[in-house]
Order: C-alpha cells, then structure tokens, then sequence
C-alpha cells in the first residue's frame, strides 16, 4: 500500500491547512483494507513512530506522506485489530511521546447531546468547557465548546504552540458543540479555541465561554481549573441558611469591590488575595455586624475599570485574587463566620472584545444579529438573545454553577431595568417591538422568570436580588402569580428621593419633607432591600459624608442621623464599603479605602455607630421582622415638616416590644418635644445617633422615657423627649412595662 492510499490527496491539503471538517475520520489509528494504518500530524516534527502502549516497543516509524507537510503515515505490520498506542517524536536531538488525541473516542453522550440541542441541560458545565479526567484509562483533559456555525474548531495552547492546524476537534452534528480530549493536560494549562467561521475566514482567537480559569489580564487566555476533588466543611452553614433568608429575617449587607477594599502599599499597591480576603475581610464584616457579604462582579473580566460589570469569563472567578480553589476557600471562610456571601451577577450584557463572546464562530450567536436588539448604548455592550434556547440555557446554567459549585449563597442581579425593556436608554426608531408591539423584552422576562424557579426549585435556602429601577410589577413575586421570582429587589426609589433631601440644606428640608415619606406608600409592594451602594459615591457624586450639608460636625451629625433613619425604616439593608467609616473622598477602584481615617474620632464614631446599628437590627424583631409587610409600620410624626421631624413604630410579631424612631433633620436641639406613642409604659432609649461614643453632642433622655395620659400625634399617650439636633433615637417599649 503506498502513501497516497493511506491518506488522499484532498484529506492531505484538509488536514495541513486545518481546515478539515472531521478529522478524526482521517487522522489516528484506522482499519483500512484490513490493515491498521496510522496518520498524524505535525507539522515541526522530524520524525514519529508508533509505540505499543503496554509494550513500550516501536511498531512502525510512520513515513512523512508525498502530498502533505508535517503529516506521517504508515501501516502497522502484523496487525489486524486496533491496539492502544503512543506517539514518538524527535525533532533534532529532542525526543518525546505523547498520547494521540485522535486515538479517543467521544466523551459526551447521547443525553448530553440531547439535552444540549433542547437548551434543557441545567448542569451544562459539566459537560462544556474544559474538564479534567481519566478517558479509556488515560488522564487528560475533555475540552468542548459550542460553535453550530464554524467549519473548524481547534484547542490551542503552548501544547501545541497555538497553531490551530494541530487539534482540530470533533463536531457532534444537530448540537453544535466540538469536543476533543487531549491526554496529558491538567489544570493550569492555559488555552483558547482557533475557530474557522462559517464563510471560511479565521476568527481571533476565543477564551472558553465555560473556562473555570483565566490568565491574568491583560493575557486573555482560558486555564483548567478542576472543578472536582474540594471537600467542603460548610455543612453547619448550609443546613441553616434557608432560615436566614426569609422575609422575617435581618439581613444586613456589606457591599464589597475586591480589588480596592483594601490594598498592599509594600507590596506595589496590590489587591488582596482571595486568602487574604477570607481573614482580614470576613473577620471586619463579622465584627461589623453585617448578616451578608455582597461581592461586585469577580467572573473574569479584561478591563479594570468595568469593576467586572463587563464580564468575559462567566464561570471563573477572577485570577485578579487567587486561583479557583484559594476562592473557594475564602466562600468556607465566609460561611465558619456564618456570614452569607451574595456574588453580584451581570446576565444583561457582555463587551465585545475580540476573545470573547461576540460573533463567536463568525455569526452573532450568543447576541442579537440586529444592532437594534444587541447593542447597549449606556455601556457599548452586547445584549444576549434570551429568546435563543442556547443563550437562555449558557446564563441560566451559569446562576445554578456558582450556587451550586461554590456553594455561593445568593446573586444580586445587575441592571435588569434594562434587560426589562426593548426600549430602555434607547431613543424612537433605535429599538425594535415584541411579537405583540409593546416595549417589554418578553424572552428576558421569561428568562429572568426561569432562572429564579429553577435556582429556588434545585437549591435549598438560596436568594435572588434584583437591582431594577421602574415601577415593573412583581420583581419580588413568585412566577406562579405572574411576578419575576427574585426573593428581594432594591429600593432605587427610596435610595434617590432620601439622598436628595438629605443633601439639601437643613433650613430647605421643610419643603422636600415629602422625599422622605413617599417611599412609604410602596414599600410593601415588593420584598425590598435599601441600598447605598457603590453607584451612590462615584462618577463625581463624592463620598457620603460629601453629600451631607454644614461643616466639620454637622457633615458627621447629619451622616449619622441619615444612617439611624435607614436602618428604622422597613427594608432590608445595604452599604458599601468606606460609607459605614465616612469615607473621606470618592470611591476610586484603583485604590485602598482609606482605613486612617477610622482612628479619627469623628470618622470612627460612624462606623461604631454603623456596628450598634446592625447589632439593634438583628437583636430587635420589631425592626425586621415585618419589614416586607404594611402591618409592620406605623407613622406617628408624618407632617411635622416646618421641625424636618419624622417618627414612626416599627411593630415585629405577636408579643414583640414595638420600636419607635425619631428622626430630627434640623441643627436644633427640640426639648421637652412630646411624641405619641402606641402603648403606655417606660420607652428604653437603645440608640441615640448623637451619643458621644459616635462622635456627638451626648444630649439624650436618661436612657428611658415614661409614657404620660397626654394626648399628641394622634394617640392618647405620649412622651416628652429631648430631641438633639440632626439625630435619630431609637426607643423601644419596655415589655415589663
């Protein structure tokens, strides 16, 4: 048999320009003519033999074939059936062996494929991306990717010296994904996928939609990661989360950017390691008091600046701080603190840069085609075609890894305002209608509705959070009765209207009184959450203690009354980092908080005051116990606006001591100002906002006041109270009273 019969002329040029649809059909070991023949290729080689795999012994030196470079064939003598083999290289004085992919059979099956091609596989990184495993008895690494457009799919790497022509990979028809298993590869081998689109042209490079770990930016490559092998300690959290995040329960975040919470000035202004986070981080948040850690976006993402909020690598944390298993142990770190961790998660758009998702094999197939329906204008993003039962299935297998995989606790949901609406931040005739004619994005709808039932339906004691900032219907309301699904939504109205009164002049308040009630006429429309988040101290808004009016103690008096006001009004609570110290400046991602500052009296009065806050929020059911329904709030002091005083009664279950709050907006002292209360008895003072230990002027009332049969507010007792200026007080009623 001559060469030309071991391997065409057509399949020769195929396979040297790597531009072969099915190279397994020619390269490896093949029966032909009742002889077992070899072709490989490469293209640097000088010679390749094939050695018996059990033997260790030369069966033939493969022969380079007449009509292509870099290919050897051959036929292997006396032998009949099929055998396990290696390759043998030498090129120069160097000699290697190696497995030869092409020996391999598939590794999906048919309920894989099945499900792949339905948009029905809920655990889909399992089977796309790049797994570590044993294969036909041989240890390597299964990689598969989806690409339904491209006429060729290669894994590159140093392996193979990044050139697309050496491992083609399989395609598996109707699914559209490529798979290959390479024998040899484990984790921390860094790769990407050549691809060869659908009109014949060369694609840059892609990173792994599923790839568990990335270089280190500015590099763009993919890395395994092994996903299996952890054995996590958190069953004690685990069992009891569920019950933590009820309704009913305080939950109390500490919103977090990893990269600037605190940094290593010794060290070349590093960022902290996930390590480093799991002591110093979790240790503050624990002693804060907060019940939950929120993290901005840690999937990789290329550009510092985004904050992660322009994700590449949705399924790996980013290398920024640590390898995938240093982040799980910092989630372990978490949960032995009984702190719950919440990953801030961006399902709403992705960039286009080039080694990422956009026109991935060539055609526009995790986005829309139409510019109309994929772009983002605010952000210069992609949008994903939700209504593509693939692209539906890549985010909401996503969600499911992280909860599951990382035992990751809940998902704060970005901007899903704008996955919301066709129209959102888009002017007339730069938007495209639903099948019905209306703004709404009916496939995001419908995705966002089946993310959150099937996480709550597979995942014990998880939560859901939507940041959205219209009045959309039932963000917090279960699909069964038309709503959204999320557990919790953001409070962006109560956010925008208390910060704007609060910037305001004290001796203007009086007639924006109406900012700091409204939110109470749909506050228990939705489970809500109050956040001042990182949006609140960027973009030239300036730091919090900015934003207050006055000079010196006034900021500090102000900012500390604003706080007492936020965690005695219903909600569940959020903030960001540097705000519960009054955080000098603006928040700049490129650098550490300022932690100096919480040795200055002033500064960290707040964040003591931050901490006694989050310990009354969790040791009183009055405060959060009802906080998502109408009978748990009462106003007793609601137009008092000439005084900027605010009072209300935050009521918890049957049998619970009622909590009244006060708030005084003006730089006046008000003595001897009586309030009425709900019930007689002796009201104990359990936080006073201008206590000394927070910095402030120490002016109370004695700790307790005692109801009298005066008629005020409304109510036939009341008590008469000082008052301090720009200060909230928090009393609750005696039970023994």
């Amino acid at each position: 048999m001559g060469m030309t019969d071991v391997i065409n002329d057509d399949d020769a040029r195929r396979i040297t320009t790597g531009s072969h649809p099915d190279p397994f059909s020619v390269l490896g070991q093949h029966i032909v003519d009742a002889q077992v023949t070899h072709r490989a290729y490469h293209p640097d080689a000088d010679t390749v033999a094939v050695i018996d795999a059990k033997t260790g012994r030369t069966v033939v030196s493969l022969e380079r074939a007449s009509n292509g470079h870099g290919l050897f064939v051959g036929v292997a003598p006396r032998r009949k059936n099929p055998f396990a083999y290696r390759l043998k290289f030498t090129k120069g004085v160097d000699v290697w062996e190696l497995e030869d992919p092409y020996r391999f059979g598939p590794v999906l099956g048919e309920l894989d494929e099945h499900l792949i091609a339905e948009g029905a596989h809920l655990d889909l990184w399992k089977v796309l991306g790049a797994h570590v495993m044993e294969h036909h008895g041989v240890s390597g690494t299964h990689f598969a990717v989806w690409a339904p457009n491209a006429q060729r799919v290669s894994v590159v790497g140093d392996f193979n010296g990044w050139d697309g022509r050496r491992n083609p990979m399989r395609g598996r028809g109707q699914t559209g994904v490529w798979e290959i298993f390479m024998p040899g590869l484990g984790d921390g081998e860094s790769y990407k996928y050549e691809i060869i689109g659908a009109h014949g042209e060369l694609l840059p490079q892609k990173a792994d939609p599923f790839g568990f770990g990335s270089e280190h930016p500015p590099k763009t490559a993919s890395v395994v990661r092994k996903l299996d092998g952890h054995t996590w300690d958190d069953e004690k959290w685990m069992s009891k989360r569920e019950a933590l995040h009820r309704i009913d329960q305080p939950i109390s975040i500490y919103e977090v950017h990893l990269g600037s919470w605190k940094r290593v000035p010794e060290e070349g202004n590093r960022p902290l390691s996930y390590f480093e986070h799991a002591t110093q981080l979790v240790s503050y948040a624990k002693d804060m008091g907060f019940t939950h850690l929120e993290l901005m976006p840690i999937s990789e993402f290329p550009f510092d600046g985004s904050w992660g909020y322009q994700p590449v690598g949705l399924y790996a944390p980013t290398i920024r701080h640590g390898t995938l298993e240093e982040f799980r142990a910092f989630v372990e770190a978490c949960h032995e603190a009984e702190l719950g961790l919440i990953l801030d998660w961006v399902p709403g758009h992705f960039p286009e840069d080039k080694h990422g998702l956009g026109q991935f094999d060539g055609t526009p197939l995790y986005e829309h085609a139409d510019r109309k329906e994929g772009f983002h204008p605010d952000w210069n993003t992609l949008v994903y075609n939700y209504g593509r039962a693939e692209v539906s299935n890549y985010l909401v297998a996503n969600a499911l890894y992280w909860l599951k995989e990382h035992h990751i606790d809940g998902l704060r949901v970005d901007a899903v305002a704008s996955m919301l609406y066709r129209d959102y931040s888009r002017k007339d005739g730069e938007w495209i209608p639903n099948k019905d004619g209306g703004r709404e994005n009916l496939e995001a709808i419908a995705f966002l509705q089946r993310t959150n039932t099937v996480a709550y339906g597979q995942i014990s004691g998880i939560v859901t959070i939507a940041e959205e900032s219209t009045a959309f219907p039932g963000v917090s309301a279960p699909v069964d009765y038309n709503g959204l699904g999320f557990g919790f939504k953001w409070n962006m109205g109560w956010m925008n209207d208390s910060l704007s009164y609060i910037q305001e002049d004290p001796i203007n308040r009086k007639y924006h009184h109406h900012k700091m009630t409204f939110a109470l006429h749909y506050a228990f429309t939705e489970n809500f959450v109050l956040p001042i988040s990182h949006d609140e101290v960027v973009h030239g808004k300036g730091s919090m203690i900015e934003k207050m009016p006055g000079e010196g103690d006034e900021k500090f008096a102000n900012l500390r009354a604003y706080y007492g006001y936020m965690w005695g009004h219903p909600g569940k609570k959020l903030l960001f980092m540097g705000c519960e110290f009054a955080q000098g400046v603006e928040w700049n991602h490129d650098e550490s908080l300022d932690w100096h500052l919480t040795d200055h009296p002033q500064h960290g009065g707040v964040q003591t005051l931050v901490r006694d806050l989050n310990v009354l929020f969790r040791d009183t059911p009055a405060l959060h116990q009802l906080d998502c329904k109408p009978e748990g709030f009462e106003w007793i002091e609601e137009g008092a606006a000439e005084e900027s005083i605010f009072a209300w009664v935050r009521y918890g279950a049957k049998g619970t001591a009622p909590v009244l709050v006060v708030s005084n907006f003006t730089p006046v002292k008000r003595s001897a100002r009586r309030i009425g209360v709900p019930q007689a008895g002796r009201w104990i003072e359990k936080l006073n906002s201008d206590a000394a230990r927070y910095g402030g002027g120490d002016r109370g009332n004695m700790g307790f006041a005692d109801s009298e049969q005066i008629a005020s507010s409304g109510r036939a007792n009341s008590i008469s109270l000082t008052i301090p200026p720009l200060t909230t007080l928090f009393f609750e009623l005696n039970s023994g009273s």
